[in-house]
């Protein structure tokens, strides 16, 4: 099985989807994403993503690495359709485009398909706004290991291109769940799963709070933090201190320092057995 020849049209069925996946409503409706570059869809590839369509454009896509996902994929039984230099650059999110993109089914799980097992991290947000500081955060849970994140309420969506672009891929080591607040609050209550917030008004300080081995890290929007009824429903509260003239940290910034918070916890602990 080979590609089928060159589409040189923007108008071809595949590419118009492909253009229309920037909008959420269209991602929403399809339960698509629209992909682009060698890192995102390498990691895409590696972790299991399902791959609908692979986008290559021969004379941009330079990389060794890149041909060789291609050709697995096709091997596999993806459809990969190779399109002209302009065709490719008409959907580009960036203005030296590698020549490779992907068409893929967006992965969620449900609520109630999430048991927390001692040790995991889970992160909770409130209504977060910007899809960069989603991305960031999803890079951060990969590199802390976390398992994924529950997003709440009106959040932004992860499959979003600038959320996407700031994951640089982690978008595909996470587990993600959407939630009404409602529903989780139930869920919570009945799994019995302690919340750590945060809050610059927290009595504990994050770096001595003892974190206990099974909860879930609860972090507010970008603009108010958590909300009353958020507050309500948490276990414990921690607070980063502020030295400066800023009263609070970027949602990104803030969430990135208590998670390393709490996997160096982790770590002192297992280095602790281990001794």
């Amino acid at each position: 099985m080979r590609p089928t020849s060159l589409i040189t049209s923007t108008a071809n069925p595949k590419i118009k989807l492909a253009r229309k996946l920037r909008e959420r409503k269209e991602r929403q409706e399809s339960g698509l994403a629209y992909i682009e570059g060698l890192r995102i869809v390498i990691e895409a590839a590696q972790h299991g993503a399902a791959i609908q369509t692979l986008l290559l454009a021969p004379h941009l896509l330079s990389s060794e690495k890149g041909r060789s996902i291609a050709e697995d994929l096709l091997n596999r039984g993806a459809e990969v359709l190779e399109v002209s230099d302009e065709v490719f650059k008409s959907l580009a999110l960036k203005d030296d485009p590698q020549g490779i993109a992907a068409i893929v089914s967006q992965s969620w799980q449900r609520l109630d398909e999430v048991h927390l097992q001692t040790g995991e991290v889970w992160v909770a947000l409130e209504a977060v706004a910007d899809p960069g500081n989603l991305g960031t955060i999803l890079r951060t849970c990969d590199g802390v290991g976390a398992k994924g994140v529950i997003l709440l309420d009106n959040s932004t969506d992860p499959y979003d291109p600038t959320a996407m672009r700031a994951s640089m891929g982690a978008l595909f080591t996470q587990k993600l769940v959407k939630s009404s607040f409602e529903t989780f609050s139930t869920w919570k209550t009945a799994q019995k799963i302690p919340l750590v917030g945060t809050s610059g008004a927290a009595k504990n300080d994050y770096h001595s709070f003892q974190y206990p081995g099974l909860f879930i890290l609860f972090m507010g929007n970008e603009r108010h933090g958590l909300s009353e009824k958020a507050m309500t429903l948490c276990d414990q509260v921690v607070r980063i201190p502020m030295h400066g003239q800023s009263d609070s940290l970027n949602l990104a910034v803030a969430t990135a320092v208590v998670l390393y918070e709490i996997y160096n916890h982790q770590r002192d602990a297992i280095g602790e057995k281990k001794g």
